[in-house]
Order: C-alpha cells, then sequence, then structure tokens
C-alpha cells in the first residue's frame, strides 16, 4: 500500500482557513465583545442553508451585522467558528427566525443553497466548505439537544457555543462527531465496490460503516467488510480524513487487504457488489466504462480513496 500523503485528497470540507482560539471559549465577556465587534462577520444559516450574497457574479457567505439584523439572527443561538486573516475578524455562525421563501423574495442578491449543492459545484473560495461543514455541524446540534440529556430540563449554550449546562441537574453535553469508517478493500490488481440504493444509478463507492462504541477503526473496517460483503480483510491503513456534515460525521478513510475474495452481499445494505480490476476502475474514473459504471464525484474522500489506488505506482 502506497503512502499517498493526504494533501493529495482534494475533496470537499477540509481546509478550514479560521484560527478557532478555542482556549477562550470560556471567558463569556471575551465571547460578548467579539460578537459585538464592527469586524465580526456573521455565516447565516436559514433552515439549514447558508445565506449567500450573489451581487456581481461573487459569491459571499460572510456578511456584515446589518444584514443579520434585517434576516433576523438568533443572536442568542450565535455560535463563534473562529477568526480570519489578515485582520484577525471574528466569525460567526447563526441562524435565522426567517424562512427561505421570505429572504429570496425580500432580496434579490440573496440565495439561500444547500451545502451539498455548494460543494458539488465547487463554487466557493478554497477553505470556505470547510467553514461550513463546521458551521452546519454545530448549528444542527444545537437545534436537536436543545434540552438535557440527563433530566429533560432546558439546557443553555455555553464556551462560544462549544458546551451546553443544564442549570436544572448541571449536566454538560458536548457536540457530537459521529466517526464513520469508509474502506476501499484490495485484492492485488483489484479493488472491492459496492452500490447501496441511496447512489445515483451506475454508481460503485468503497464500503462504509459507523464505528461503534469499544471498536478501533481496523476493528472497524473488518466487520463493515464482512458484514456488507462477506469478505475478510487483514492488514488496514489509515489514508486521510474527511468532515461530512450530513449532519455531522467525520469519515476515516482506509485501505484494507483482502484475505478472502468470495462476495456474499448484504441485499438489505447493497444492490450490487463486486471486485473491480485497476484497468476497469481507471475506466470508471474517466467516465468510459462500457456499462456507464462510475465511481463518486471528487467531493467525496470516496472518490480518492479509489482515485489514488488506481494511479498509484
Amino acid at each position: 500500500m502506497n503512502d499517498l500523503p493526504q494533501i493529495g485528497f482534494d475533496f470537499a470540507f477540509k481546509g478550514n482557513p479560521l484560527e478557532r482560539q478555542s482556549e477562550h471559549r470560556g471567558d463569556a465577556a471575551w465571547f460578548e465583545a467579539h460578537r459585538r465587534s464592527d469586524v465580526a462577520r456573521f455565516l447565516l444559516m436559514c433552515e439549514g442553508r447558508p445565506v449567500i450574497d450573489v451581487a456581481d457574479g461573487r459569491l459571499d457567505i460572510l456578511h456584515a451585522r446589518p444584514l443579520g439584523d434585517d434576516l433576523a439572527m438568533v443572536v442568542d443561538d450565535s455560535v463563534l467558528l473562529g477568526f480570519r486573516e489578515p485582520d484577525a475578524s471574528p466569525v460567526f455562525a447563526v441562524p435565522l427566525a426567517r424562512s427561505v421563501e421570505d429572504i429570496e423574495a425580500a432580496y434579490a442578491n440573496l440565495k439561500c443553497i444547500d451545502t451539498r449543492s455548494l460543494a458539488v459545484q465547487g463554487v466557493l473560495p478554497p477553505g470556505y466548505l470547510g467553514l461550513l461543514a463546521q458551521a452546519s455541524a454545530l448549528l444542527h446540534w444545537h437545534a436537536t439537544h436543545r434540552f438535557c440529556s440527563r433530566c429533560g430540563a432546558p439546557s443553555a449554550m455555553t464556551q462560544g457555543g462549544y458546551r451546553r449546562d443544564c442549570p436544572s441537574c448541571g449536566g454538560l453535553h458536548f457536540p457530537r462527531t459521529d466517526p464513520v469508517a469508509i474502506m476501499l478493500v484490495t485484492d492485488g490488481d483489484r479493488c472491492l465496490m459496492g452500490r447501496p440504493p441511496r447512489l445515483p444509478e451506475g454508481v460503485f463507492s468503497t464500503l462504509a460503516g459507523f464505528i461503534e462504541p469499544g471498536e478501533t477503526i481496523e476493528e472497524a473496517v473488518r466487520r463493515e467488510v464482512m458484514e456488507e460483503a462477506g469478505v475478510h480483510v487483514g492488514a488496514v491503513s489509515y489514508r486521510a480524513s474527511q468532515p461530512w456534515p450530513f449532519p455531522a460525521s467525520l469519515m476515516i478513510g482506509c485501505e484494507g487487504r483482502a484475505e478472502s475474495t468470495e462476495i456474499r452481499m448484504d441485499e438489505t445494505e447493497l444492490e450490487a457488489c463486486r471486485w473491480f480490476t485497476r484497468d476497469e476502475t481507471l475506466a470508471m474514473l474517466e467516465e468510459r466504462h462500457p456499462e456507464g459504471l462510475k465511481i463518486p464525484p471528487p467531493l467525496s474522500i470516496a472518490h480518492w480513496l479509489i482515485r489514488s489506488w488506481v494511479e498509484a505506482d
């Protein structure tokens, strides 16, 4: 297994350009001073979509306070994402009280575009998708964890948006990130790929699954491949990781070496599963496969796990 540097993986949602300064989050006065700063910028989220200024052909996702006030941003739910260069201006993610329909009807220059579409189109400046991943995951967690899981009382946002505290029982709750093992399993000059029902027709991809409590990444790789394809995996190596804000996963990319080759597919998980030769996979990558088969687009780590194996010396 060749060791391709992670920088060679050009997938979406990486490269967040902000300096988080997490060591200061517990200082409420520090947080409030930055939130009130004239240079503060706000990533405004409406119904889970970022508000984008498309005037003059630009795509701007960071806005000054006056626009946020006009769009009824919920100030008490502000999350500090970090500070951007060169002026160290603070950047906050804030949900809005107004609807997408209302905003787009009232402002010709504003569009609310879902994060996945922005990633597919690749139209934002480098690093901005990483910033969006951070904002989307945090705001989704707050929206779905308003109450203490220990006693059921309403909880309050603290630590700049990175913790919720329960004033009733003292419970402390932290944002969740769900780890997922995603793996390309190889057998010499062949790789194993499957087709879950959610993928577009003709697309095959790497296998993947959530890592369970008390399980190592390597154990998760072996278990998932055995469950979905019935193939035994031996050596496992880490390749790269990708934030995946749908809603808050971390895709941990691996390569595994098969120790068996007979496929016993789980039909509840996959529609198809098979071995592909390197030449056949290259044809899929270049969209010239005789059966029209393809691999996932470059926004996903799956694409780059497959590409790096195909192009390895």
